[in-house]
């Protein structure tokens, strides 16, 4: 592995110095081949498993890696706290994948850090586990996520109301810069740290608008190509966004904790503690024991994106009110013409805030075209779309099931009798509406129809029962057999069917069949829990 250390250049008042607390009796549970491979990392290396144990559970260094927690801010359920950062994770650094995209390669549950506040800074084996499944299977739907390496108990009991096994998972992110990074120097008002935060950003993750040639603004001037730069950094982490959120529709995954210290820059999935999945369609749905007042509920997830985007615009205008050029004379003073800077920066910033909802919408009914294989949109095809969504709602219809039989009914004449039956009339307009529908590249409607959704509708989905009992049969497993741990021992051999069925999400292999069924009390019950 060949790290580099790009963000803690960037000085120390990005991040703390600290080192991983030492496992007692490390040994590697899971370990993503596929990953590694992308990562780059050396065969001899991957079939060490004691030193990847040693590497990924924080007891000794890899050559070149640099460990580190970060600092961050951020508004959890609404709530502004200006100091949160890792408090139990520690970044070791960045390696260069396959395509040359720079990752961050960070051990989580890996002990305390200066961010820690009361927490004793591990994990429970758990929560690991659930962040490597369900990243697993979200980077199979195609959504866009970060994933993770490799899992490792520490041999160490933690306490989470009852004891628990403790374990580092290893998370691999195109960055961790998040809402909450911006947030951090906003409020302290460090507008340097700010433009250096952005210059890096950009860099790294857009790195199309790090010129100032862009759009040919050097005729321009300086000052106008710098806002240009900065609005379009906002626009595109904006379109990231949505991106995101559409694509987690899609899927009916349902974040549970869309605090701005989650929303990272890239545009990835990140922090999986109180995910879940959505069974019986319901636009209300939540299952974190912590949103008590349904804030981050599945329908609510593009609001919310909205407003952390915000939220990222509120840091962003200092920079942008530098740029506006404003003349001091003897009638304006130089707090007027700071004011009347930043209320030029706000129309600017607002401009594409208020962009938001008509973009996400735009996204919003192409994915439901895609997922009811109409290739056009229009105002028929949004009554369609909002007509199926109703019906799902009210006949508590399963979101992954509807959508799936859906598909299957276009060549299937049992299943598309049951769906008459089942969404009357609704069924025979949509059938009308695929049609006359005029498919660019085939002839043959139904045929194009089925391409469309079989790429977009799901067979299969990491459901909330299966991960639960999956999570169970490995910590009884850590409990009862200690001695057969390892990356080929009991824990990945429970894992190993799901893991392999939810990596093939659009595909029907042998053991799908297994995994597709509803829970007996649809998920009426369920509750998902942070992991800290």
């Amino acid at each position: 592995m060949k790290f580099e250390n790009t963000y803690s250049g960037l000085g120390e008042h990005f991040f703390k110095r600290i080192q991983p607390q030492k496992a007692i009796e490390p040994k590697l549970l899971l370990w993503n081949t596929e990953l590694a491979n992308s990562l780059l990392i050396d065969d001899n290396l991957q079939n060490n498993h004691h030193l990847l144990s040693q590497y990924f559970s924080g007891n000794e260094l890899p050559d070149g890696a640099e460990s580190i927690a970060l600092a961050y801010s951020g508004h959890q359920f609404g709530h502004f706290n200006p100091q949160l950062g890792d408090g139990r994770a520690h970044l070791l650094g960045e390696i260069l994948d396959e395509k040359n995209v720079r990752c961050d390669i960070q051990l989580k549950g890996s002990g305390q850090t200066p961010f820690s506040r009361r927490g004793d800074g591990k994990c429970a084996l758990a929560p690991a586990l659930r962040e490597y499944i369900m990243s697993e299977a979200m980077f199979a739907l195609g959504v866009p996520t970060s994933r993770c390496l490799a899992v490792v108990s520490t041999g160490e009991t933690i306490h989470r109301g009852l004891a628990k096994a403790g374990a580092v998972v290893t998370r691999v992110a195109k960055s961790h810069i998040r809402v909450g990074t911006f947030q951090y120097f906003a409020a302290r008002g460090d507008t340097a740290s700010l433009k250096t935060l952005l210059d890096y950003s950009i860099e790294r993750h857009i790195p199309e608008i790090k010129s100032r040639e862009i759009n040919n603004l050097e005729s321009q001037g300086t000052d106008l190509a710098e806002e240009q730069r900065i609005l379009l950094f906002l626009e595109r982490t904006i379109d990231k966004q949505i991106t995101l959120v559409v694509e987690w529709l899609r899927v009916g995954f349902i974040h549970g904790v869309m605090n701005t210290d989650n929303t990272a820059i890239s545009g990835e999935t990140i922090d999986f503690g109180p995910c879940a999945m959505m069974g019986s369609y319901n636009e209300k749905a939540v299952f974190s024991s912590i949103d008590e007042y349904g804030r981050y509920a599945f329908g609510s997830q593009g609001k919310i994106a909205q407003w952390n985007m915000a939220r990222l615009a509120d840091c962003l205008l200092p920079l942008v009110a530098e740029c506006q050029n404003v003349s001091c004379d003897e009638h304006l003073s130089l707090d007027d013409k700071k004011e009347t800077q930043l209320q030029l920066a706000l129309e600017k910033v607002e401009k594409i805030i208020h962009q938001f909802p008509s973009k996400f919408e735009t996204a919003y009914y192409a994915m439901y075209a895609n997922k009811l294989g109409m290739s056009q949109i229009d105002t028929p095809d949004k009554t369609l779309i909002e007509g199926v969504l109703e019906i799902m709602q009210t006949k508590r219809l399963d979101y992954t099931q509807t959508f799936y039989r859906l598909t299957q009914s276009l060549t299937d004449i049992v299943i598309a009798d049951e769906l008459k039956a089942e969404l009357g009339d609704w069924y025979t307009r949509w059938l009308s509406v695929i049609e006359k529908t005029n498919y660019s590249d085939q002839d043959n409607n139904i045929e194009a129809a089925l391409a469309i959704m079989s790429k977009n509708n799901p067979i299969v989905i990491p459901r909330n029962h299966h991960v639960e009992q999956i999570l169970s049969r490995c910590e009884d497993a850590l409990a009862n057999s200690p001695t057969q741990l390892s990356a080929n021992g009991s824990i990945n051999s429970i894992v190993a069917e799901f893991i392999t069925v939810l990596r093939s999400p659009y595909s029907q292999l042998d053991a799908t069949k297994n995994y597709q069924d509803t829970p007996a009390d649809g998920d009426r019950y369920y509750q998902t829990f942070c992991g800290t």
